[in-house]
């Protein structure tokens, strides 16, 4: 097997935990808000909400992956590969209501000393690993906060998660929340990754029928 530096794998996808709104108490306090009234609708007790992050090693080099505010970091190389629109497309139009989806290389994630649970070993399978660090540009970049899927799941940080790891052969079951934990957006992604592969599945190529070049 490739190994990297000292003996680790050459390939380890990781997932980290991280508090909503950690290292900012308004972002916190307005989650626990939003939980406290979506709990209440849904007749059942508040979680904690978790939002999360990627990293992924191939050999030496390190990857961060993650869904961030565009005003956040202001690291110039920070591998920012994809933008979207905040609350609504209209909104979007400002930086001030964009996100960024980065993969870094050689990153850092902000306030990974909050991470809760500790890190998760999701894999070391190289082709996907590989596969998954391909796919992140080509992640939906669908409204943050919004349902535009209608599948009762607003997209987010979570989404970007769950659709990298399900698109790329990942076992998202294997994947464990902390104690008394929510992670919202997560079955967005789930969703947007399930209709990427059904019209994989219907397109011509997938039932070996050569399109004509006239036609693409």
């Amino acid at each position: 097997m490739l190994t990297g530096p000292k003996g680790s794998p050459a390939a380890n996808v990781t997932l980290y935990w991280l508090p909503l709104g950690a290292g900012g108490q308004s972002v916190r306090w307005n989650g626990r808000v939003f939980e406290a009234l979506v709990a209440r609708h849904q007749h059942r007790p508040a979680c904690d909400l978790y939002h999360s992050a990627l990293e992924v090693r191939l050999g030496g080099d390190l990857f961060v992956i993650e869904m961030t505010p565009v005003w956040g970091e202001g690291a110039a190389d920070r591998g920012v590969v994809l933008e979207g629109p905040v609350g609504s497309r209209w909104l979007g139009r400002s930086a001030l209501f964009r996100y960024e989806v980065r993969r870094w290389r050689d990153g850092v994630i902000p306030d990974i000393g909050e991470a809760v649970a500790g890190p998760q070993q999701v894999s070391h399978d190289l082709a996907r690993a590989q596969e998954l660090l391909q796919l992140v540009p080509r992640v939906p970049a669908l409204t943050w906060g919004r349902d535009e899927l209608h599948v009762g799941d607003m997209w987010n940080s979570n989404s970007l998660t769950s659709w990298l790891l399900a698109s790329s052969g990942h076992a998202e079951d294997s994947i464990e929340l902390p104690a008394h934990g929510r992670a919202p957006g997560w079955n967005a992604g789930l969703a947007a990754a399930a209709r990427r592969s059904a019209a994989a599945l219907s397109s011509p190529a997938a039932c070996g029928i050569r399109v004509p070049s006239s036609r693409l």
